[in-house]
């Protein structure tokens, strides 16, 4: 294995033998580089003042992400390249991004301003529509306090629709061919004072470092991790980063089913998701913002057992199965058998998860999923639902239930099927009297505490309101609010 790290900084080459591995990619650029355009803010990935763009060649083709170098750690760019406000100037020359923050009067304080300009430059080589909703995502991870959001918000209208009159920057083919010269085969292992960095390339290699050090951390996204080191001051000494394990990446339809591996992002999830099975890919789509979204994992949010994760649920209610591998061998296990309690899970300290498959519900079950929140982006879930229920006709044109799966998040310790609500169901008419018993089944079924989200007595409430508002869109084919509900 190398004892190198490789990658680009604003187009030069950065080679790094020694570093601390719990250095967040922000310290890196504001302490070693000292380019202080990108700011910390929250560090914890709320505010985007630390937005840099981390680029991949992948498939030949540039990819451009707008990322929370405040939470990414450092030793995850290798191979990549990294762009911050400070190389978007071209010949003395404004980026339009930049341009347009000026013309539009974008900028008070300006604190905020390097982490809006880069996301609108990603959004611009994305090729992200000019139109208000679209807008709306692409900034959704960026906060501004004192300039209001309208000339921000037009100043992204004004890049977006320069697009098509955009003339080929000459610096892209330099980069790509930079990148394409920085692709190693081999992994990395570097072992410093502070602690000790690995990057396995392969499967074979990802076992080998996990049973070589069965106390190491293994490392995705890193968007929880790098909160605990930002926030907690927690220390790692030993890091595994999986993302460069090719077997952990891919994502693909098989068996009525979708196979994700451990490292596939939402953003990559998300577009199979809504084709498949859109009320996940929509609930992805309420997962933090592009920001969050870019660097967080499928695998990572399922591994992290959180309680209120919001992937959990959705695919538990799914009948989803978990590969866990080691160097034993692979095992299968339905998904929520994965979560014991809360903060113990189902896996070895030499396991670790592989892929997940999500059956894609059959055309005669009724799934969905909501997510509630106080804030439809970037905001956690107080009670995440997912129903699916699969009826059948009876001798008279009935709806029968002929199987219930029902989950919730941030109801128990863990995601938690409503067993007994489940059973209440089969076997029973899909009918407003069987959903209002179902409901007070609901009712009795969790113990939910009171956080600063919400209440048990408000949890325990929404838990059943959201059962009967999928009952009462399963027979209207159609989204319903609190308004069409009791009209």
């Amino acid at each position: 294995m190398r004892n190198t790290i490789e990658f680009l900084f604003n187009g030069e080459l950065r080679t790094l033998s020694q570093f601390n591995p719990n250095m967040t990619v922000l310290r890196f650029i504001r302490e070693v580089e000292k380019a202080y355009g990108s700011k910390e803010g929250c560090a914890e990935g709320d505010c985007g003042a630390c937005t840099a763009v981390v680029v991949d060649l992948i498939d030949e083709k540039l990819h451009f992400r707008a990322v929370n170098s405040c939470i990414q750690l450092l030793g995850s760019l290798d191979g990549k390249a990294l762009m911050t406000i400070e190389s978007l100037k071209k010949e003395g020359q404004l980026h339009a991004a930049q341009q347009a923050m000026v013309d539009e009067h974008g900028s008070q304080c300006g604190f905020c301003t390097p982490g809006f300009v880069m996301s609108i430059f990603a959004g611009l080589e994305n090729g992200v529509e000019p139109k208000r909703q679209a807008i709306d995502e692409l900034l959704a991870g960026n906060l501004c306090r004192c300039t209001g959001y309208t000339p921000i918000i037009n100043a992204a209208v004004r890049v977006l629709e320069s697009r098509s009159e955009d003339v080929p920057d000459d610096r892209f083919e330099t980069l790509r061919n930079q990148l394409v010269a920085l692709h190693r085969e081999k992994g990395v292992s570097i072992q410093g004072i502070e602690g000790r960095f690995l990057i396995p390339k392969s499967l074979s290699e990802l076992i080998a470092c996990i049973d070589s050090n069965p106390d190491a951390r293994l490392v995705a996204g890193g968007t929880d991790l790098g909160v605990q080191i930002t926030k907690k001051n927690d220390v790692f000494k030993t890091l595994v980063y999986l993302g460069q394990v090719p077997e952990l990446n891919i994502l693909e339809r098989c068996d009525d089913g979708i196979h994700v591996g451990a490292t596939v992002t939402y953003a990559q999830a998300r577009s199979m998701f809504n084709d498949l099975i859109p009320s996940i890919g929509e609930l992805i789509g309420r997962v933090g913002a592009v920001q969050v979204r870019n660097l967080g994992t499928v695998g990572g949010n399922l591994a992290n057992g959180s309680p209120i994760g919001d992937m959990a649920p959705a695919f538990i209610a799914a009948g989803a199965q978990l590969r866990l591998r080691s160097s034993q061998g692979a095992r299968v296990i339905p998904l929520e058998s994965f979560f014991i309690e809360y903060g113990r899970q189902d896996i070895a300290n030499t396991e670790f998860i592989e892929s997940v498959w999500v059956p894609i519900p059959p055309s005669s079950s009724l799934f969905n999923v909501y997510k509630v929140s106080k804030r439809i982006d970037q905001d956690i879930s107080s009670v995440c639902g997912a129903f699916n229920i699969t009826t059948e006709e009876n001798a008279s044109g009935e709806l029968i239930v002929k199987q219930a799966r029902i989950c919730f998040g941030g109801m128990a310790g863990t995601p938690l099927r409503a067993l007994a609500c489940e059973k209440l169901l089969t076997g029973r008419a899909w009918s407003e009297e069987t959903i209002q018993e179902a409901m007070a089944q609901l009712k009795v079924t969790y113990e939910p505490l009171s956080d600063a989200r919400a209440s048990a007595e408000y949890r325990n409430r929404v838990a059943a309101n959201l059962l009967y508002k999928f009952f009462v869109e399963s027979q209207l084919a159609q989204p319903v609010g609190v308004h069409e509900i009791h009209a």
